[in-house]
């Protein structure tokens, strides 16, 4: 059988195959006293997300595109090789993690479970009341001093957002260095899945990042200094990839990109876009998102503000040519080779814009040109879209949405046509 044309070669053209993930035990470990440590702004009634997140599901299945579910690749791809319980068990459990007291027995303990139930726990956490006998109470001060409760290993909620750990550029993907400690371990999981999964571990994948696909690198990185985040990732189509430079996306690792794409042949050009570092708006897509080949939505406090940098090759190696645009707009409009974008204001009044732009309301996925996916909830700003010719389609994210993410952050494409 010859292996998927994986690869995504534009933000709008036809989507055939997507990842996403249920919401899972990582959402019910949120508890108001740690919900702000796992970067979650509320907890969640996860009985009502995961109906929610059926729907979205549904909705994308009924148009014809091929949805996987994260969780599943994952317990898949721990069954399908000898190998990958090894490494993801010592990927996730050292003595930095539970003691080194405990290192071996808990490894053992992992080891013996099968792939169903380790994925479960490799993303839900895993407490030392869950672990049972083999934490080795009697000589790990570790063991002695956690309560029945603390996490051996800890929830992944984010999970839920598969934009971020891993990102197809055209024809290769990225295993991102995620900037937060608490989002870390979700790039290993993907790399389990990539590595070892039928699906792709024959496919003959190009990664950009790491290198040769060396995910243990990924263990090493400096991460305050070189890290970035899928929703800070846009191949935008006509060979060229737009990266934000963002709470979360620095600027060492666009350099990066940048260098890697043009080695490798993958881009001829990367825009540069940076925003300012908050919480509100953390990645590129919840201010700016493609809605057709020549038109997308944007929060114009944060965009018109916004400054870009093209990015080609330079002169010798290992150097580039760094060239200030007039505007973000002005940059895509040439990337792309149109006239004019047309970009559709987040709608309403002042108050109106901050409250939908909060809630998601740039934040699409486009399913095909001028068809996308965005929450009910945003009504002004799926009306303005709407008055421009495109066809939103909308989901309820009431509960999905306190994650801080829309459409866009809860899936990864693996395959989508160009423009």
């Amino acid at each position: 059988m010859t292996p998927a044309p994986y690869g995504v070669h534009s933000e709008v053209g036809a989507l055939r195959s997507v990842i996403v993930h249920r919401p899972d035990l990582s959402l019910e470990r949120l508890t108001p006293s740690n919900h702000h440590e796992l970067l979650f702004d509320d907890v969640l009634w996860v009985e009502h997300a995961r109906k929610e997140h059926d729907a979205f599901v549904e909705l994308l299945r009924g148009r014809g595109i091929e949805v996987h579910e994260h969780q599943q690749l994952l317990a898949e791809a721990l069954e399908a090789d000898p190998r990958a319980k090894q490494d993801a068990v010592e990927r996730t459990v050292s003595h930095l993690t539970v003691g080194p007291v405990m290192v071996d027995d808990v490894r053992a303990e992992l080891a013996s479970w099968d792939g169903v139930r380790l994925a479960r726990h490799l993303i839900g956490g895993l407490t030392k009341e869950e672990l049972g006998s083999a934490r080795g109470d009697a000589g790990s001060l570790v063991a002695v001093a956690a309560r029945p409760t603390d996490f051996i290993l800890p929830p992944l909620p984010n999970s839920l957002f598969q934009r971020d750990p891993a990102a197809w550029l055209y024809d290769g993907l990225c295993l991102n260095p995620l900037f937060w400690h608490a989002r870390r371990l979700e790039t290993v999981n993907q790399a389990l899945i990539y590595r070892y999964h039928p699906m792709f571990a024959d496919a003959g994948i190009r990664f950009w990042y790491p290198p040769q696909g060396d995910d243990t690198r990924l263990d090493e990185e400096d991460f305050g200094r070189a890290s970035v985040e899928g929703g800070d990732m846009m191949p935008i189509g006509r060979g060229t990839v737009a990266i934000g430079i963002s709470e979360r996306s620095t600027a060492h690792m666009v350099e990066k990109l940048a260098l890697t794409l043009f080695e490798g042949g993958g881009a001829e050009r990367v825009i540069a876009v940076t925003i300012p570092p908050s919480r509100t708006y953390m990645h590129l897509d919840t201010v700016f998102t493609f809605l057709d080949v020549d038109k997308a939505t944007a929060f114009m406090p944060v965009m018109e503000g916004a400054t870009a940098y093209s990015l080609r090759p330079g002169d010798r190696t290992e150097s580039l040519d760094v060239h200030p645009e007039r505007s973000v707009f002005a940059a895509f409009e040439d990337a792309l080779g149109i006239s004019s974008l047309d970009v559709v204001p987040t709608g309403g009044d002042d108050v109106q814009q901050a409250r939908e732009q909060y809630g998601s309301a740039n934040n699409f996925l486009a399913l095909e040109p001028g068809v996308v996916v965005g929450y009910h909830r945003n009504q002004w700003t799926n009306a303005r879209i709407a008055e421009h010719g495109v066809e939103v389609l909308e989901i309820e994210g009431f509960e999905l949405g306190k994650g801080r993410g829309g459409a866009r952050c809860m899936t990864c494409p693996t395959r989508r046509d160009g423009i």
